[in-house]
């Protein structure tokens, strides 16, 4: 858009928010739906309110390759909530809207606090829309990329309780018969609390059903378990592998294979064992690098046995990790007070 239209007379101009910087910027009133002018603050994307339904979609979120996520107000019920609206040129795709419902129905017969709860699924002018569960505090691959320093990695704590709430979430799953099947730090969102929310199942299918086939190649290459690789037989291990893989690369910064070429990525999920994380890490205690490493163990029987055992391990080294600081600042403070003494003792001497 020309940007010499916001200077046109006030009376066509409209106020809309920025969402990144909390800003008002003006729009034209004749900006067209959905077309957004760059934020007078932060250059961040703005667009005037679009009415979908009972539904004012009020600024975008993201967007990925089915369609874009907004901001979005239910005027019915008066709550914030998230429309992920279809993109219009696949709204013809019969195998890009089975997707859709796909992800819609998985996650309407789900209901645990750590998966994105669906509230409607319907149709706008031929386009497939979902309004759910506001979670738009970034994901879990944003956390990952705004550390800061070379190694760009998320503090221990938070990826063990980030795991726990995960894993929580995928055994709810496998208990109503399904699995995610694309695990990744970017379908880990957070909501204003800061709870992880997992998100979009359009690749989640029955965990008894037969998964030699070809939806294996959507799956993200730095996470996939060897089983879909080899196109074997899959059951919930193959998410539990992707869950690890998806925390290995938050608490060390780098995924548990990184290659300049897919295929060799690809290769390593097969035949290379992945670095322990407190190897990468020392500053990672082992009972956490020892949970991530079962969790990537090459043949699905060697890891954890279900999610219940994942869970306990990535629980014990969270406690662990909990006494082990409170040790050490409990020895910090015992040692500044002996000074403290020490010193005033002195004095009197």
């Amino acid at each position: 858009m020309d940007p010499n239209d916001l200077k046109a007379p006030a009376d066509s101009l409209k106020m809309a928010p920025c969402r990144a910087c909390g800003a008002k910027s003006f729009v034209p009133a004749t900006l067209a739906p959905f077309e957004t002018v760059p934020c007078s603050k932060c250059q961040h994307p703005v667009m005037g309110p679009v009415k979908l339904r009972q539904f004012e979609l009020i600024a975008p979120i993201a967007s990925g390759g089915m369609g874009t996520v907004y901001y979005s107000v239910d005027t019915k019920l008066g709550r914030e909530v998230a429309v992920k609206l279809m993109k219009q040129e696949l709204a013809g795709d019969p195998a890009a809207v089975e997707s859709f419902a796909r992800e819609a129905k998985a996650c309407a017969g789900l209901n645990h606090t750590n998966i994105i709860h669906i509230y409607t699924f319907d149709e706008w002018e031929g386009r497939p829309y979902l309004a759910m569960e506001l979670a738009d505090q970034g994901s879990l691959d944003d956390r990952i990329n705004q550390q800061q320093g070379q190694q760009q990695t998320v503090p221990e704590l938070e990826v063990l309780d980030v795991g726990i709430k995960v894993a929580s979430a995928l055994a709810t799953g496998l208990k109503h018969n399904l699995t995610h099947r694309d695990i990744k730090p970017g379908n880990i969102l957070f909501d204003a609390d800061g709870e992880p929310k997992l998100v979009d199942f359009g690749l989640a299918t029955s965990a008894e059903a037969d998964t030699n086939h070809e939806l294996v190649i959507y799956g993200t290459p730095y996470y996939l378990a060897p089983e879909r690789i080899l196109r074997e037989l899959e059951d919930f291990h193959a998410d539990m592998y992707s869950l690890g893989g998806t925390l290995y690369h938050a608490i060390t910064g780098h995924a548990p294979f990184e290659a300049p070429e897919a295929q060799d990525i690809i290769a390593a999920h097969v035949h290379t064992p992945p670095t322990p994380p407190h190897e990468v890490v020392p500053e990672i205690t082992e009972l956490t690098s020892e949970a991530l490493l079962k969790s990537l163990a090459k043949k699905p029987a060697d890891r954890f046995a279900s999610y219940d055992e994942f869970i306990m391990a990535l629980t014990a080294a969270r406690s662990h990790l909990l006494v082990s600081r409170y040790k050490g600042e409990s020895e910090t403070v015992m040692a500044t007070k002996k000074g403290g003494l020490m010193k005033w003792f002195g004095r009197g001497t």
